[in-house]
């Protein structure tokens, strides 16, 4: 496929669309008021509550339905896997901005969008939510909605789709999804330098008051990871400014695949903070060296501190953690909502599925 594209190229079959099966699905349960527990690749379970509820599985609603390369713009539906994504976008010389994370091979596009995760490039080229363009959704009675479209002209008034990234399936049932796409870039060099963290944010600091080709830098208790991409003359001059180490992209593929360091462990949490607030509670109740992702902004904590313990320390630091993995049965995996933030997310719960009847309780267990 050529890099550039005058035209948006049309892909999927109509056999992958099964949007009036799943409408049809939805709209019976909220007449029976019965819970449904939306399905995609199943690999992020771990991450929220677990939920009771009718499967309501969105894997056979796939396909790439539109890829217009010279638009930087892809159309698919939910249940297509991210692998299948990824491979359209390479061969145009493209990519998802946001980096998403690769937690296995059932990953799909919905449960990549409707978790709202980023990887290590989204300080840099934005959040999910900023690379959604457009959005085709089942609101919990069964109705099809449709929000923004494919290009930023179009997105106007309330993004109502936006709301959607991070939501896990409790605002609607992805069915369609308009992404933004970049160009990969002509250059990639990565480099490593055995510091602590106190001189990496230093060094950090320096350089993010620049308009330089950073588009990772990851410290991982042992030294500083840095990602240059960008222009070939842009990289290679400051790689040679930099010095550092050359370092093989390997660390790089684990982060993403989260196997590395921490994030390996059986009871895993996220801390977001300001990248230059003090840590230090956050640090002391580490059982192996933290990993800090986002130049510092996001923190990878292996701990068998109580829930209570690790959420003082985040609040101290001006952040908040999330349980992301090896919750016990009814323990909260998400940081406790303050009153007026708890009353607006029910009431779009009220909005978007009256009958609460799409993935209840899977966040909070008010909504």
């Amino acid at each position: 496929m050529p890099r550039h594209q005058a035209s948006p190229i049309s892909i999927a079959s109509e056999a992958g669309d099964l949007a009036e099966e799943l409408a049809a699905r939805v709209a019976d349960a909220a007449a029976r008021g019965a819970p449904l527990r939306v399905i995609g690749g199943g690999t992020k379970d771990d991450l929220a509550q677990r939920i009771e509820g009718e499967p309501l599985d969105i894997r056979g609603h796939r396909g790439v339905i539109d890829h217009a390369p010279s638009e930087l713009v892809i159309t698919a539906r939910a249940g297509t896997p991210l692998a299948e994504i990824e491979t359209v976008l390479a061969a145009a010389g493209q990519r998802l901005a946001f980096e998403p994370p690769l937690y296995g091979a059932q990953s799909t596009l919905g449960g990549v969008v409707a978790a709202g995760l980023a990887g290590s490039r989204r300080p840099f080229a934005g959040a999910v939510r900023d690379s959604v363009l457009g959005m085709k959704i089942l609101d919990g009675r069964g109705r099809t909605l449709r929000f923004g479209g494919t290009v930023f002209k179009n997105v106007a008034g309330f993004d109502a789709f936006r709301l959607m990234a991070g939501a896990f399936g409790t605002l609607g049932v992805l069915l369609e999804v308009s992404l933004r796409v970049a160009p990969i870039p002509a250059a990639c060099v990565h480099l490593a330098f055995e510091e602590s963290w106190p001189r990496a944010r230093g060094r950090l600091d320096d350089l993010l008051r620049r308009p330089v080709p950073i588009t990772g830098a990851v410290h991982d208790g042992a030294g500083l990871l840095l990602r240059l991409e960008g222009p070939e003359a842009g990289v290679a001059a400051l790689a040679r400014e930099l010095g550092g180490l050359d370092d093989a992209p390997t660390a790089w593929e684990d982060i993403r695949r989260r196997r590395y360091g921490p994030l390996l462990a059986e009871r895993l949490w996220r801390i977001s903070a300001p990248r230059r607030s003090d840590v230090d509670a956050v640090e002391a109740l580490a059982e192996s060296p933290p990993l800090r992702d986002w130049a510092g902004a996001e923190i990878w904590l292996a701990t068998g501190a109580s829930a209570e313990q690790v959420r003082a320390a985040a609040a101290q630091c001006q952040g908040h953690a999330t349980l992301f993995r090896g919750a016990t049965p009814g323990e909260a995996v998400f940081p406790p909502l303050p009153a007026p933030i708890l009353a607006l997310h029910q009431r779009l719960k009220r909005a978007f599925d009256p009958a609460g009847v799409l993935n209840p309780r899977r966040m909070y267990e008010e909504v």
